[in-house]
């Protein structure tokens, strides 16, 4: 995640903290000390730093906290609200038009505007809209063509008119072609410089004067830390932005910008690019984001992406199968690969409370997905009667035959056998403690 250096830093000084029965005024300016070097050295904007650290330190300070019976913990739950302040507060969401949306993809050549623009127009499609992408970029070579694969990739319709079309009148056209498709939003891919420029920032106010789009939305490199904030400084002050996307958020940056931003522009980040894919694309929720930094995880991101890539006809089948004596090999099979839609296992490991990098140090998450790879391939090399009836393993010639499919040794194959048994046994136990009345580890959920 960007903010692991930045989290490690600030769990560390508050670790310090809950450890004592009672604080001191020292104690909390010792804490802040911390606080102080750990927000700079994540590259946040100095100005914003004090103004952090001078609010927490007066509500810290306070009486109720002092005095209280847990007080490391009232100055974890005072950084943890300014933190979330800091970044916005809540959720802010898109606005739509009441019928077609025009939104103005914005900011600097490679902070990744194209892709975005597929990402956003993905997320849109799974909300019930219609998208439509603009190729609004007549400058830099196979601007268009990428576009259109991006397009072609997530099956959304692309519009452009070459390279010797002013990209004013490209976007007044796809307003008329969009109406003409049935399209509901329009997603303009502007060109973008190498640095902000004077000809960029009147085409840029050309384009928003024709269309006047209901989102003008700066896409930035998280990974350029301070820069970005000047960046985004620069486009508000020419185009009067409603929001921010931050790309490259789970690079190897400080975290800078996103703490930043909001409180220097006061235009608040909208999503957040996480990863390489077309469906990496999160909405940016400050309160989450500040629990992730403070090691407390991000619980409802993760039941938000279940929800979205898991079927829960299928969950629910699975989880009954799973308690009960039918259970087999490929149940199990579809267990790894309800998994694996939910993302790579850093990544879910990170939205888990205590689980910060510094605790996941010691954890081969690599080697992790290999062994998840692995066994799915054993998996996969038994016959279908095999994966139905598992006392059928119990033959060692079928397990050389498996072994030699997958690539595998024969120890690799008793190690998924085990691992198997090891879980029927677990579920086994689960169901009966729900039989009795006793809430197991599934008490919450509905098999």
């Amino acid at each position: 995640m960007a903010f692991d250096s930045l989290a490690d830093r600030l769990q560390e000084a508050f670790k310090k903290l809950r450890g004592k029965g009672k604080l001191t005024e020292n104690d909390i300016k010792e804490a802040m000390r911390e606080v102080r070097l750990a927000l700079l050295e994540a590259d946040v904007n100095f100005k914003v730093v004090k103004t952090f650290v001078k609010n927490v330190s007066e509500k810290a300070t306070g009486a109720e906290v002092l005095e209280s019976l847990t007080p490391g913990q009232q100055v974890v739950k005072i950084v943890n609200e300014e933190l979330t302040a800091l970044m916005g507060g809540s959720e802010a969401k898109l606005s739509f038009d009441s019928s077609i949306t025009a939104f103005m993809l914005v900011g600097l050549q490679g902070a990744g505007k194209t892709t975005m623009a597929g990402k956003l127009a993905l997320h849109l499609r799974k909300r019930n809209r219609k998208p439509l992408l603009v190729a609004a970029d007549i400058y830099r070579p196979a601007a268009i063509k990428q576009l259109q694969i991006v397009g072609k990739q997530i099956d959304i319709p692309v519009f452009a008119m070459g390279d010797k079309v002013s990209p004013v009148d490209i976007a007044k056209a796809s307003m008329e072609y969009a109406r003409k498709e049935g399209c509901d939003v329009v997603l303009i891919d502007t060109a973008g410089r190498l640095h902000i420029d004077e000809t960029l920032m009147d085409e840029l106010k050309g384009i928003k004067t024709a269309v006047r789009p209901m989102e003008t939305l700066l896409v930035v490199d998280a990974m350029t830390g301070q820069d970005a904030v000047n960046v985004a400084q620069s486009f508000d002050d020419a185009l009067n932005l409603t929001g921010v996307i931050l790309t490259k958020l789970d690079g190897d940056t400080r975290g800078g910008a996103a703490l930043s931003i909001r409180e220097v522009t006061g235009k608040p980040i909208k999503f957040s690019g996480v990863g390489e894919k077309m469906s990496d694309l999160e909405v940016f929720h400050p309160e989450r984001m500040a629990s992730r930094i403070l090691g407390m995880g991000d619980v409802l991101t993760l039941i938000e992406q279940a929800q979205s890539s898991i079927d829960e006809k299928e969950a629910r089948e699975l989880g009954s199968k799973m308690m009960s004596k039918e259970f087999n090999y490929e149940d199990y099979l579809k267990a790894f690969e309800q998994m694996q839609k939910l993302g790579p296992l850093n990544k879910i490991m990170e939205m888990l409370p205590g689980m910060n990098s510094k605790e996941m140090k010691g954890v081969n998450l690599e080697e992790g997905e290999k062994e998840m790879l692995k066994t799915k391939s054993i998996i996969q090399s038994m016959t279908q009667k095999e994966r139905r009836n598992p006392k059928l393993l119990e033959h060692a010639s079928r397990k050389k035959r498996i072994a030699k499919g997958a690539g595998v040794t024969i120890q690799d194959v008793n190690k998924v056998i085990k691992g198997f048994d090891n879980m029927k046994k677990m579920m086994k136990q689960m169901g009966g403690m729900q039989k009795g009345g006793k809430k197991g580890l599934f008490g919450k959920l509905p098999f």
